[in-house]
């Protein structure tokens, strides 16, 4: 017997997956068709389709094959290796540990000289990228 509440109870829930049919001999027939089929046409037994000249073009494979690491930002181009978060955390972490010994071996000057040389190079960086941007 369930008594009555004002705050709502959830029942159980089902987890139900609906299976999609696959048949890996029907789609192994239709990749060495295609590959044939390809073959002859590179060799020049069968006329070339206009839409087959892309897939001449590209090897044969899985789709997802290297898809992750082909939008690598450290392989894409060579200035992402600052953009990384890793490269950031690095950074920070060398300067709050050079922070630290600066203030255990020096003091409060250590920190203001520290302080004093980032802001100083970030407007420097400041500048030279808002002198970039205002070229035509």
């Amino acid at each position: 017997m369930k008594f009555p509440s004002i705050f709502r109870t959830y029942s159980h829930t089902r987890f139900e997956i609906k299976p999609r049919y696959y048949d890996p001999v029907k789609e192994e027939i239709e990749q060495r068709t295609a590959k044939i089929k390809r073959e002859l046409q590179a060799d020049g037994k069968l006329p070339l389709e206009n839409e087959n000249q892309e897939a001449l073009n590209r090897d044969y494979g899985s789709s997802i094959k290297g898809a992750f690491t082909q939008g690598s930002p450290i392989k894409g181009r060579p200035s992402a290796m600052i953009n990384s978060a890793g490269m950031i955390r690095l950074i920070i972490f060398l300067v709050l540990l050079g922070a630290f010994f600066g203030y255990v071996y020096l003091g409060p000057d250590a920190l203001y000289t520290i302080l004093y040389i980032f802001v100083g190079v970030g407007l420097v960086y400041l500048f030279f990228r808002l002198k970039g941007k205002s070229r035509p």
